[in-house]
């Protein structure tokens, strides 16, 4: 971005508050996202009251104000569909300068976040589940093993749609897409502590129970040995049918093994739901050509994992828990 020109509204906006706060050019051009040429010459023709040159605007207020009918109507569209709605309300523009209007308004193209839906006896339990561990100590909740399966796709450039947000808006309902879970794909099973990672499994078939007992047996079991040693811990996972099971209870029985008790529909509250994040960051560029490269790349990338990462993430479930309960048992941001 080399010209003043191509700074938006919302740039120029962001760029004369942090001049009156007296950050650096620098630091202005990094927060805003553009070149330090740019915050310059901006500045500099704010300072010398000079106007932007060219024709005026072929838009009036008014038809601003109906574009932004437009898109906040279905935050989906792309900009095609966007245009032609804006057009036949009467206006008369081109693409290029209804995607201009909306950058204007601080509408950005980004990948929407993905929320579950929660209904009230959810939220509820939640709340309640929320405050019985507000008191936790990071002492405490390193006792805990969190498990979780977790889906890898051979192809990582389908993010599929997207979503025009204002600054803020990451969490607004209708910026949100529904999450689906278990498509076809590798899905993999893992578990973490403070500590480290234990090892994964790769699940050939659906997750029944007697599936899930195996998985226990053959790598829960071993990871236990990894990562506690002969100390006491805790084991979590969520409330899928497999996990909830009568006969995988009687299993943690026989086997003495402590479970917490965790939340419906509570991904969020699961700090290896983060752990999954990272490490298919770290796969971004990864281009497997088969499940095999897949599953590959995946066990690569699980031991680059730190002991660091780990104990980052498990020392955010105090403030998990504080979220939930300020949103009064709804879905947060992890």
């Amino acid at each position: 971005m080399g010209k003043t020109a191509d700074l938006t509204t919302v740039q120029k906006m962001t760029i004369d508050t942090l001049k009156k706060e007296g950050k650096t050019q620098k630091v202005i051009a990094k927060e805003v996202g553009c070149s330090q040429s740019s915050v310059s010459k901006h500045i500099n023709r704010e300072a010398k009251g000079r106007k932007r040159c060219g024709r005026k605007e072929c838009t009036s207020k008014r038809d601003k104000r109906a574009l932004e009918r437009i898109v906040k109507q279905n935050r989906f569209k792309n900009v095609g569909e966007i245009h032609k709605e804006w057009t036949v309300a009467g206006v008369s523009a081109s693409r290029s300068t209804t995607h201009r209007r909306m950058q204007d308004m601080g509408f950005s193209c980004r990948i929407p976040r993905v929320k579950p839906l929660l209904n009230k006896r959810q939220r509820q339990k939640r709340l309640a589940w929320a405050q019985d561990k507000k008191d936790w100590t990071a002492a405490e909740w390193s006792k805990v093993m969190f498990s979780d399966e977790s889906k890898f796709c051979i192809s990582f450039g389908n993010q599929g749609p997207r979503v025009w947000r204002k600054t803020g808006e990451a969490q607004n309902p209708r910026c949100l897409k529904s999450s689906v879970k278990f498509p076809q794909s590798v899905m993999v099973w893992g578990a973490m502590s403070s500590a480290a990672v234990g090892p994964l499994c790769f699940l050939r078939s659906r997750v029944n129970a007697a599936v899930y007992q195996e998985v226990l047996e053959h790598f829960m079991l071993p990871a236990t040995d990894q990562l506690y040693g002969g100390d006491d811990f805790i084991f979590q996972h969520d409330l899928a049918p497999a996990h909830s099971a009568k006969s995988t209870s009687t299993w943690f029985k026989d086997h003495g093994i402590p479970l917490l008790d965790w939340p419906a529909n509570s991904p969020d509250l699961n700090p290896i739901e983060n752990l999954w994040g990272i490490v298919k960051r770290k796969m971004r560029d990864a281009r497997p050509n088969n499940a095999e490269e897949l599953k590959a790349t995946i066990k690569a990338t699980w031991a680059l994992i730190t002991p660091e990462e780990c104990n980052r993430l498990v020392d955010s479930m105090p403030r998990r828990i504080a979220a939930a309960i300020q949103a009064k048992g709804a879905a947060t941001k992890y």
